[in-house]
């Protein structure tokens, strides 16, 4: 492999030792059909340079990194499944393939797989990924990414050659294994897994892993579990205001879906909203909309609490209460901030931002059926209500439900006055990823192997990320 001097290996999380994860080996797949390649995210670690059947060696049979993880490593971790407890997860499709740090900001971050076979923790599953799940994995981390949410990225995605059962979907049906680009794969889940098996050494080994790898600001700290908890809440504030900005519902946010560095990743039944529904649920099998789109602070707010039930084993109850109770006052500051960056104007204060996402979620109420979620802050980008007001919505806009709203941005300017002059935004609509589209796209490639609509789409995504310049920040 051409070594890059950006290439910057940099394994951590095998020095944690036996009781943290397990040495696997990946499938043997019958083939590997390079189907999508991150070379933007690919850079930024090294691995730009190279070839298609070098990727495939690495991302498809998984031939280890230079100087990395040798063999790759299934983590272990339990977590509450819709507040259930279970204690028999861990990796059981993936694993941790590589570690590298970023060119640029030195941070650490991990290369883990989807669908790469099966491990000690599999039980009855296959190990496997389904291809339309990878398709759509690769789709929501692109948008999310456009959108400024903090997300893992799709690495790579490789068709395997196999015919995969599943009750959920028509079968068979093709497989994929998927390789994701993340901050960290360290869960919430794999700190319950050592409470439960009552070790407190090992979570506070894991503390100091973590405080290490990604919070190093933290490390003269005289409470690390307390510090470690108050950072963590901060970062799963970001992240859930910035998944309300964007009109995205997870789907399923059980505390092994939560990562210590506040990224979203691990994509299944996700649904971006079509219009503004507080009850809109992704996942058919959540019956009580346990997970809808309106309780998803509350659900991030109690998976918090049980990771601080582990610390509690560390730490003192009192301090790690206090660390927690950040949680409402940082996301209502965090929800104004992400409204207002969706809006693409520059803020004004607390107070005065606070009132204008409360103004932006009542017109997106007013709109009704007729208002889309995505289409509301494309047409307002930039505060620019003249832009607006000529558009398709134009019309509706100028009905009452939209009058607060409308005073309110009107004392707020453009972050980049520019923006608005892009090609992307004169285009009648903006680009979105409701269930429909997503369906049809996988239809197409289901059935006659086009991937036309889904190369097009990404870029047609790429371009709107370009001109709203919403980079995690």
């Amino acid at each position: 492999m051409p070594i890059s001097p950006a290439y910057q290996p940099d394994p951590q999380f095998d020095a944690l030792g036996p009781d943290f994860a397990d040495p696997v080996t990946a499938a043997d797949f019958p083939q590997t059909l390079l189907r999508y390649r991150n070379d933007r995210a690919a850079t930024t670690v090294g691995l730009a340079g190279l070839t298609d059947a070098e990727w495939i060696a690495h991302f498809g049979r998984f031939a280890p990194l230079p100087d990395n993880l040798k063999p790759p490593l299934a983590m272990r971790y339990h977590g509450h499944q819709f507040r259930t407890y279970n204690p028999e997860l861990g990796d059981g499709r993936g694993f941790l393939f590589a570690q590298m740090r970023e060119a640029g900001t030195g941070r650490l971050l991990d290369l883990g797989t989807k669908g790469s076979g099966q491990t000690p923790w599999s039980r009855f599953g296959d190990g496997r990924l389904t291809l339309k799940g990878g398709v759509r994995e690769v789709l929501a981390t692109a948008l999310l990414e456009a959108l400024g949410v903090p997300t893992s990225r799709s690495f790579s995605l490789i068709e395997t050659g196999e015919a995969l059962e599943r009750n959920d979907e028509p079968s068979p049906t093709r497989g994929a294994v998927l390789t994701r680009l993340s901050h960290s794969h360290i869960r919430f889940g794999t700190f319950q897994r050592h409470a439960f098996e009552e070790q407190p050494e090992r979570i506070a080994a894991l503390i100091d892993h973590v405080i290490a790898n990604y919070y190093p600001a933290l490390e003269g700290a005289q409470d690390r579990p307390a510090a470690l908890l108050e950072a963590v809440t901060g970062r799963m504030a970001r992240l859930t205001a910035a998944w309300m900005a964007a009109g995205f519902v997870h789907g399923v946010l059980n505390t092994d879906n939560m990562n210590i560095t506040g990224e979203s990743f691990d994509y299944g039944p996700y649904r971006f909203l079509p219009r503004n529904d507080p009850n809109f649920v992704a996942a058919y099998f959540d019956q009580t909309g346990l997970y809808s789109f309106g309780r998803q602070a509350e659900a991030v707010f109690w998976n918090l609490r049980q990771l601080a039930g582990c610390f509690s084993l560390v730490g003192e109850e009192e301090s790690l209460v206090a660390a927690l109770n950040i949680f409402a006052g940082a996301y209502r500051a965090e929800l104004a901030r992400a409204m207002r960056r969706r809006l693409g104007v520059r803020g004004r204060g607390a107070e005065v931002d606070a009132a204008l996402a409360q103004a932006a979620f009542q017109a997106l109420a007013g709109g009704g059926e007729a208002l889309r979620w995505e289409p509301f802050f494309f047409d307002w980008f930039g505060g620019d209500e003249t832009r607006a007001l000529a558009g398709v919505r134009g019309d509706l806009y100028g009905q009452a439900p939209f009058a607060e709203f409308r005073a309110q941005l009107a004392h707020y300017e453009p972050v980049d006055p520019e923006a608005v002059s892009r090609a992307y935004f004169a285009a009648p609509e903006p680009q979105e990823l409701i269930y429909e589209e997503i369906e049809a796209i996988w239809a197409r490639i289901d059935q006659t192997d086009d991937w036309s609509a889904f190369d097009a789409k990404l870029a047609a995504i790429e371009t709107a990320r370009q001109a709203y310049g919403l980079s995690e920040d």
